[in-house]
C-alpha cells in the first residue's frame, strides 16, 4: 500500500468552487493506468492530472490527464493545477519547467506573485482544419439548438487545436449563449463521425475588455459542460488568427485577449491568451491562469 495525496484544484480563479475544478495526484508513481482511470472517475472532474518523476533528461516531470472516461492528451486547466500544487509545496516554486505530456513536451512557467502564483501554459502546435460543409454546419447548429442565422458569418465553423482538437462555433448573441440546452447524445455522434469530441461556442465582444464569451461542451469524452477550458481559449485564438477575424485587436507579431467562460453554470472563471504571429500565421500560443485549493485529501492504494 502507498499514500497518495489528492488535491481538488480551481483554476482560472482565486476564488474557491468558481473556475474549472480539477484533480491533481503530485505523486503518481507508481499508479496504474487502470488505477487512474478509476481515480478520475472517483473524482469525477472533466480531467483529474498525474504527476510523475522524470525518466530522462529531456524533461523535468511527466502530467498524464484522465476525464471520468478516457486519458486525454493535453487539458488547460488540469495543467494550471498540477504546476500550481507543484508550486504551493514547493517542489517548483517559479521559472520554467518541461513537462512531458502525450500531446508532446510542453513548456510552463510558475509565476510567483506575492505569496501566490499563477501559471503560463505553452500549449502544443497550433493547427486549423478546413471549414466543415454545410451539412455538418446545420447538424451542429440544430444539436446546440442554434438557428443557422446565429452563427457570425465571420466565424467558419471548424476545429482548431493546439493538442486537444474542439470545433469552433462564433455565434451573434450572447445572451443566446447562456441559454444554450445542447442535445449531448447528438454532440456526441456528431463527434463521431467528424473525429473531433468538443464544441465550443463562444461570443466576440472587441469594445470590452473581455473579449470572448464562451462555453464548451464534450460528452463524446464524458464532459456534458466544462467551465473554464485552456484547450478551447488557445485553440480559440489560433482560429481567430489564422481566419484575421480579430484583425483591428492584433499587432504584427501577436494577439493577446480575455476570455471569461462558466457563467451560465455558475463556475465562472477567466484567462489570458496570448498567440504569437509570425508572417501572418499563428505559430505558438500560451494561456495564462491562477488558482486556488478547494481541498486536499489521502488515499492508499
Amino acid at each position: 500500500m502507498k499514500t497518495y495525496r489528492l488535491y481538488q484544484i480551481d483554476s482560472f480563479t482565486r476564488e474557491r468552487f468558481h473556475g474549472n475544478p480539477a484533480g491533481v495526484v503530485p505523486n503518481a508513481d507508481g499508479l496504474t493506468e487502470e488505477q487512474m482511470q478509476r481515480i478520475a472517475r472517483e473524482m469525477n472532474n472533466s480531467e483529474t492530472a498525474f504527476i510523475f518523476s522524470s525518466a530522462s533528461p529531456d524533461y523535468d516531470v511527466e502530467v498524464r490527464f484522465f476525464t471520468p472516461t478516457t486519458e486525454v492528451p493535453l487539458c488547460g486547466h488540469a495543467t494550471v493545477a498540477a504546476h500550481y500544487v507543484r508550486a504551493i509545496e514547493g517542489v517548483a516554486v517559479s521559472g520554467q519547467v518541461l513537462q512531458k505530456t502525450k500531446a508532446g513536451i510542453l513548456p510552463v512557467d510558475i509565476i510567483r506573485e506575492d505569496s501566490d502564483y499563477s501559471i503560463i501554459m505553452t500549449q502544443g502546435t497550433p493547427e486549423v482544419g478546413t471549414p466543415f460543409e454545410p451539412s455538418i454546419v446545420k447538424r451542429i447548429a440544430a444539436a446546440l439548438g442554434l438557428k443557422e442565422n446565429e452563427i457570425r458569418e465571420d466565424c467558419p465553423v471548424a476545429v482548431a487545436s493546439a493538442g486537444h482538437p474542439k470545433i469552433m462555433v462564433g455565434i451573434k448573441s450572447e445572451s443566446r449563449l447562456h441559454e444554450l440546452k445542447p442535445d449531448m447524445g447528438e454532440l456526441a455522434v456528431i463527434s463521431a463521425d467528424v473525429g473531433c469530441g468538443g464544441y465550443y461556442v463562444f461570443t466576440l465582444n472587441p469594445e470590452d475588455d473581455v473579449l470572448v464569451h464562451g462555453r464548451m461542451f464534450a460528452p463524446a469524452i464524458g464532459i456534458s459542460e466544462d467551465p473554464v477550458t485552456g484547450n478551447a481559449n488557445g485553440p480559440l485564438g489560433i482560429y481567430l488568427v489564422h481566419f484575421g477575424i480579430c484583425r483591428t485587436l492584433q499587432s504584427e507579431d501577436e494577439l493577446s485577449f480575455s476570455i471569461r467562460q462558466g457563467e451560465a453554470i455558475k463556475r465562472d472563471g477567466g484567462m489570458r491568451v496570448n498567440v504569437k504571429i509570425t508572417e501572418g500565421h499563428p505559430t505558438l500560443v500560451r494561456i495564462t491562469g491562477e488558482a486556488v485549493v478547494a481541498f486536499k485529501t489521502e488515499i492508499e492504494l
